[in-house]
């Protein structure tokens, strides 16, 4: 094994869509400049015959590693579990749902490699609904470990699906655990605390899918969880009471909007 080795993690649940998945494992292999050495997949409880389908067709001709839970634990435990099985230090997260570029791993292990003081590395990513060719948005984050830090006071640092981190450094800290909805952000706050430098690269190395985003983040569940996740931060010392109180007004209440209010939010959000 070298330095330049990595895994990718992913998890998969019931409700997945076949024909996503098979994009997304394709993206992670096939259509990749640098492949990884494993694919760590953890089948979140039982899937659908579809799903099983797909993922026995990509075994087939990709070196990969299934972890099967018998019940649907969610994606803190499903993620810790697969972190735990992945035989490489760098390991690179990936969403079942979502594309990534050729050049994706090829850029982040080349920047990994050559920053060894580096922990985890995130880049932009380019948003869609129906297909590639039609990129509706960007969500473009701050570039540098300062940067980072002070932004990750309001809103999550990293977009999950592109993150390629040191194995021993986030099992170090604690891993993933749960949080619905927040555990990649609650990681990464856990781990900024301990001043593990983070940095994203300033272009767009996966396309996300973005179907029903504004239905997923609203109702009265979420709300709470975000409450919780804000008085999380506050108890850990990571925002002090202005950060909360903004973070309630901006963050936990427009769940409770419509739809249309949300929108309105979201995009004075990125703007």
């Amino acid at each position: 094994m070298t330095d330049a080795d990595f895994s990718v993690l992913i998890s998969v649940y019931s409700k997945e869509n076949p024909d996503y998945l098979r994009e997304a494992l394709s993206s992670i292999w096939e259509e990749q400049s640098f492949r990884p050495m494993e694919v760590v997949l953890v089948k979140d409880g039982p899937l659908t015959e579809d799903l099983e389908k797909v993922i026995f067709d990509f075994s087939q001709n990709a070196p990969l590693k299934i972890l099967e839970l018998e019940t649907n634990s969610g994606l803190g435990i499903s993620l810790a579990k697969g972190l735990e099985l992945c035989s490489c230090n760098l390991v690179a997260r990936m969403d079942s749902d979502d594309i990534s570029m050729p050049d994706r791993f090829e850029k982040q292990i080349k920047y990994m490699v050559m920053h060894p003081g580096i922990d985890v590395l995130g880049t932009n990513i380019a948003e869609f609904v129906t297909t590639i060719n039609k990129i509706v948005s960007y969500r473009n984050l701050p570039i540098e470990f300062s940067d980072i830090k002070h932004f990750a006071k309001k809103r999550n640092p990293l977009n999950h699906m592109t993150v390629m981190f040191r194995k021993e450094t986030v099992l170090k800290y604690g891993n993933y655990v749960t949080f619905y909805g927040y555990e990649d952000y609650y990681l990464w706050v856990r781990l900024l605390l301990q001043n593990v430098t983070i940095v994203n690269l300033p272009e767009a190395l996966v396309y996300a899918r973005i179907n029903n985003i504004y239905s997923k983040r609203r109702g009265i569940k979420l709300f709470m969880i975000e409450f919780k996740l804000q008085e999380e931060f506050l108890r850990l010392g990571f925002t002090n009471k202005f950060n909360f109180v903004h973070n309630i007004i901006f963050r936990a209440f427009p769940r409770l909007l419509p739809i249309e209010g949300l929108k309105i939010v979201y995009k004075f959000l990125r703007n």
